[in-house]
């Protein structure tokens, strides 16, 4: 990201949409009204066995009800299974599909057990009624067989495809653990034997594994608030992560290492992944999504993005459904529904590889291409590497049959003194390729390569770095990972889209977007077909929070429902509408391009030699990618990508100065000054004893509290002039004589 234009645009304060389930079509909804959870299929997949309670159709306490899935767009299409007593839970169609397997607390209690009372401290908690017994009842209501008879908690009992085994989840050792019993209730066999909670179990659809969702308490105070818990017969179902076993208890594998609840699994049809319901991506708020991961615990896949509660996802016996609980679509506040869609495969090529991604990062940002300074050997070395990917993922030359294409520019090495500038002609390369659809409309998909090098041409935020590496990890060799990954994603995902496909990486953007600028207005004259332009410019630093910032929202009026729909589970998206910024999308703007910047947040190490490879969040770097190819899939479905005139966000203009205090400012606005990063040798802060950490607080009379009130007292003075600078260091205000 450009140094220079990246002062300018912070000054000018920077600031029809597809389904993109594409795992789910033809979305059904099944219920309607109330609280409507826990469906699963017959075995012979023509009918849904739910837990409901709906107080306006006078069902007051969780019951059991039968849905016939031939007559499935009747919303009023159900029919009651269990006794209407009590509490129910947890039910399961028996192997010959006449027979219903459920718990209830009916036959200790007729009325309805309280839910917990709220807790003082606010936490969610789950009942754990231990007057819950397992029964079998045939399709009538009519109660067949009592399978278990404990003063303890049975339920959340599940049969094995093969019809040969129930798992239940039981308190009778004492601890909540999973049990195995006959169809009949006989051979009971504890699985689990570990604290915490084992709940939730399915089989494999080869009958030989289980998976299941456990808690897992480990330090002193939690064990102590588990035990204390279940003591009350309640559980913090608030982190739990993914098991699978042997159906013996053998083999026990953890799956997932997500962090908060993960629960309600079911295996994939093929048994080598698992779908699942979680909240670990979640930084604000309450919202549950469904995810398939591979039974190793890799390649994990957001499945849904609609509303903020999905989960107890089922597939149906032949594998072409899934049946799960939402509360999209809502008639009333609180209201969850049953849902069924169809199930479709979508290639593992239409999604990112983060493995591959960091290789990419870790070889740009080596020291071997020793900063990838646009002109130098290690810059040529860089592009041969990314046109041999291009070559590799199918991709042809767009220009002239060559991936690499040369231009020239002229670049100030003493940026810092514009009045003498020291010109020094550039010979960069930028590296372009296309993927032809036989498409009217193309997208150029696009993020510069080069960085500063050894700091030749002076843009380091480090003082005194000439000479050191600057391998610009995030900046932009993240962007450049994406670019290699749509580029193999977009020609390999076994679908022609709707658009042609420029893919390019820049060069010389660190000394004016000069790469940009001259493809540009290549395209501009020689490639009439309308456009869009889509550029990630340092995506690697996505933070706890997970805040992202897209830029171009406003040049063209199909943008904002799709950044907000598309965005991944729990990521903060912060909208820019302007088309201009400090990277390369502005150059497509100022030829009235329609453009969207992906940038995941300045940082303390940008443009020092500290941007390495390690501070990388890959995940995070994966999931902008993946985020980018849904709304590049869905832009393809529009006729047209209309450009719009978008406002800047904010009037400013740059203030004039002639002056400079000769230090390197943390662009960060922490409200209290400006940071202080770095102090360049005999310039005047470095003469009047300022220092690298010190907080600058005001300039003579003019206050200052981030770059912005920096650059606009600098203003305000001229060469000679002699000022008062109030810093503070180390909690010490001090004032020190400064002459310009």
């Amino acid at each position: 990201m450009n140094a220079t234009l990246l002062i300018m645009f912070l000054l000018l304060d920077l600031l029809q949409v597809k389904t993109h389930e594409t795992n789910l079509q033809n979305i059904t909804k099944l219920t309607s009204g109330g609280d409507n959870a826990e469906a699963y299929f017959s075995p012979d997949g023509k009918k849904l066995t739910m837990q409901i309670s709906n107080p306006k159709a006078n069902i007051h306490c969780d019951q059991i009800f039968i849905k016939d899935l031939n007559n499935a767009d009747s919303v009023n299409n159900l029919s009651l299974v269990s006794t209407g007593k009590g509490r129910t839970t947890c039910s399961f169609f028996m192997p010959d599909g006449k027979h219903i397997l459920y718990a209830s607390t009916h036959e200790t209690d007729t009325s309805c057990p309280a839910p917990p009372k709220a807790r003082p401290d606010g936490k969610y908690v789950w009942a754990i009624y231990p007057s819950f017994d397992i029964y079998i009842s045939d399709l009538k209501g009519k109660i067949v067989k009592k399978l278990t008879n404990s003063p303890s908690y049975d339920a959340e009992g599940v049969v094995s495809p093969d019809g040969k085994k129930i798992c239940f989840t039981s308190m009778r050792s004492g601890d909540l653990e999973l049990w195995t019993m006959n169809l009949d209730g006989s051979n009971l066999k504890q699985i689990t034997n570990e604290l915490g909670y084992d709940g939730g179990a399915f089989f494999s659809h080869d009958s030989k594994k289980l998976v299941y969702r456990a808690s897992r308490p480990r330090t002193p105070e939690q064990i102590s608030t588990y035990k204390n818990l279940l003591a009350e017969n309640l559980v913090m179902p608030t982190e739990m992560e993914l098991y699978t076993c042997n159906v013996d208890g053998t083999n026990k594998k953890q799956i997932t290492h997500l962090g908060k609840a993960n629960w309600a699994p079911y295996f994939h049809p093929n048994n080598d992944k698992i779908i699942f319901a979680s909240n670990h991506h979640s930084t604000r708020g309450y919202d549950f999504q469904l995810y398939l991961v591979d039974t190793n615990g890799n390649r994990l896949k957001q499945i849904t993005w609609e509303s903020n509660f999905n989960a107890f996802p089922m597939f149906s016996p032949d594998g072409k459904k899934l049946v799960f609980s939402s509360n999209r679509n809502q008639s009333a506040p609180r209201e969850t529904n049953v849902f069924i869609a169809d199930w479709v495969e979508v290639s593992e090529k239409a999604f990112a590889d983060m493995g591959k991604m960091k290789k990419h990062i870790l070889y740009l940002s080596s020291d071997e291409l020793e900063g990838r300074l646009a002109g130098s050997k290690s810059e040529k070395k860089a592009a041969t590497y990314i046109a041999a990917e291009f070559k590799m993922n199918g991709l042809e030359p767009f220009i002239n049959n060559k991936f690499i294409q040369p231009f020239s520019y002229q670049v100030n090495t003493n940026p810092r003194d514009s009045l003498n500038p020291t010109l020094l002609k550039v010979n960069a390369n930028n590296v372009v390729c296309y993927l032809n659809n036989q498409a009217n409309k193309t997208i150029v998909i696009g993020a510069h390569y080069d960085h500063l090098g050894r700091n030749e041409h002076h843009n380091s935020t480090k003082a005194n770095s000439k000479g050191e590496i600057h391998n610009g990890a995030d900046d932009n060799a993240s962007g450049v990972s994406a670019v290699l990954a749509l580029s193999k994603m977009l020609s390999q995902n076994n679908f022609k889209e709707n658009a042609n496909f420029i893919f390019v990486c820049f060069s010389g953007e660190e000394d004016g977007l000069m790469g940009s600028k001259n493809l540009a207005a290549y395209i501009n004259v020689n490639h009439k077909l309308p456009i869009t332009m889509i550029n990630m410019d340092m995506i690697g630093r996505v933070d706890s929070l997970k805040n992202l910032v897209v830029t171009g929202v406003g040049t063209s009026p199909v943008f904002p429902e799709l950044i907000e729909k598309l965005k991944p589970g729990g990521y903060n998206i912060s909208l820019d509408s302007s088309g201009i910024g400090p990277s390369d999308h502005t150059s497509f703007y100022l030829q009235n391009k329609p453009v969207l910047n992906f940038f995941s947040g300045s940082h303390h190490d940008y443009h020092k030699p500290t941007d390495d490879a390690d501070k990388i969040n890959y995940t995070g770097v994966e999931n902008v990618c993946n985020y980018v190819y849904r709304i590049v899939m869905n832009l393809c479905s529009f006729d047209s990508i209309p450009f719009t005139k978008a406002k800047m966000a904010a009037s400013k203009s740059a203030p004039r100065y002639k002056v400079t205090l000769g230090i390197m400012p943390d662009y960060t606005n922490y409200g209290d000054g400006l940071h202080v990063d770095g102090v360049s040798d005999n310039r005047p802060a470095q003469k009047a004893g300022i220092e690298a950490g010190d907080i600058l607080m005001k300039i003579d009379k003019c206050d200052i509290k981030e770059v912005y009130s920096y650059m606009e007292c600098l203003s305000n003075f001229k060469i000679g002039d002699r000022v008062k600078v109030y810093i503070k260091r180390k909690n010490e205000l001090m004032i020190l004589d400064l002459e310009f």
